[in-house]
């Protein structure tokens, strides 16, 4: 039996339905990434399991138990929010300890478990600061703090990242990870950013539009993508798509944008249907091993160089295709570049469905 057990839950507000039969579970010592679009319904689900917007219909279970109807207070959930929610008042200890001294623990007790605490988010030398002499990644670990000190059977975190700029954002990232790492905490996490979610979960949840796309490790979701919308979500820059036509060999793609260009097919399919062909970027490319088979000379029109990639944009007909190349590389602007297809990788989605199908 699963730790968390959410089963077909439902919210609805009026006629607008924000959750639709919602099924997921969770071991204990998981982290669950709850991954989508700004209102895809992931932050209803979170405020549904904390007990602050109670659903529509479905149960949620935690440790078996159901806790729909029950108290947030008497869910023994500790909740991370976008903003800090500190007292400005009291002391970073205060604000930690401040959900121990409510529930009535001895100070000696509160003292040593704040330190703690501290110790392990490396806040020690803080904690007699105000909220007001803190940067935000010292105020993000201080409310994790006080999550933390609480020792709850859920940790529910709500975009705790999005008011971080980006160094601090990757400093914060690497916090969440090792408290996750070091304590065992089972966690429900908030993200609309695809990077947190491939760098934190176990498991990953793509919604859209109140509905589940996806469940699966973020391997799963980013190499097997159920369908267009988890291909097109997950990836930075997104999944290319070449939609077209199997041929009569069934084993080739007739893309729309270059049909005197066929492009070999993952596995066979039946000839004549129409799909879309998905390959990310990194499985375009330079191969000096000379291992892919495929290899054409496209156009280049636009080079983006990041630092450690390079990424191209390359005419195919009327298409344009992203391929990821090594920092060093210097490819000329107008010019064909001889690129590497690894087929292999690609997935095949069918035009209609828009669902993954090869």
């Amino acid at each position: 039996m699963a730790f968390i057990e959410i089963e077909r839950l439902e919210r609805s507000i009026g006629a607008h339905n924000i959750l639709k039969g919602i099924d997921v579970s969770l071991d204990k010592g998981g982290f669950l990434v709850l991954l989508g679009p700004s209102g895809c319904g992931k932050s209803t689900l979170l405020n549904a399991i904390a007990g602050l917007q109670p659903p529509t219909a479905g149960d949620i279970r935690i440790d078996g138990d159901s806790v729909v109807g029950l108290h947030p207070s008497k869910r023994d959930i500790a909740m991370v929010f976008q903003s800090y929610a500190l007292y400005p008042n009291m002391t970073v200890g205060q604000n930690i300890g401040f959900p121990l001294e409510m529930a009535g623990i001895p100070k000696a007790q509160r003292e040593a478990d704040i330190a703690t605490v501290a110790r392990t988010l490396q806040i020690g030398h803080l904690l007699d600061r105000r909220p007001a002499q803190l940067s935000g990644g010292q105020r993000q670990r201080v409310a994790m703090a006080r999550a933390l000190v609480r020792k709850p059977r859920l940790f529910l975190f709500d975009e705790p990242l999005s008011n971080l700029d980006a160094k601090l954002r990757v400093e914060v990232r690497a916090e969440i990870k090792r408290l996750h790492q070091q304590t065992g905490a089972t966690i429900i996490y908030v993200t609309h950013d695809q990077i947190e979610a491939m760098t934190l979960a176990t498991q990953i949840v793509v919604m859209k539009e109140g509905e589940i796309q996806q469940t699966g490790t973020p391997a799963e979701i980013y190499n097997r993508p159920a369908n267009m919308f988890v291909a097109d979500f997950m990836g930075s820059p997104p999944m290319n798509m070449l939609p077209g036509q199997v041929a009569e060999d069934g084993a080739h793609l007739i893309p729309e944008a270059a049909p005197d260009t066929p492009l070999p097919l993952p596995a066979p399919l039946a000839p004549g249907r129409k799909v879309v062909l998905g390959i990310r970027p990194e499985n375009i490319g330079d191969d000096p091993t000379g291992a892919v088979p495929l290899r054409l000379d496209l156009p280049v029109e636009i080079v983006e160089p990041t630092g450690s990639d390079v990424f191209l944009w390359l005419r195919l007909g009327s298409a344009l295709l992203t391929a990821r190349l090594p920092g060093n590389a210097q490819p000329p602007v107008g010019a064909p570049y001889p690129v590497a297809f690894d087929m292999t990788r690609a997935v095949v989605f069918d035009a209609d469905s828009r669902q993954r199908i090869a």
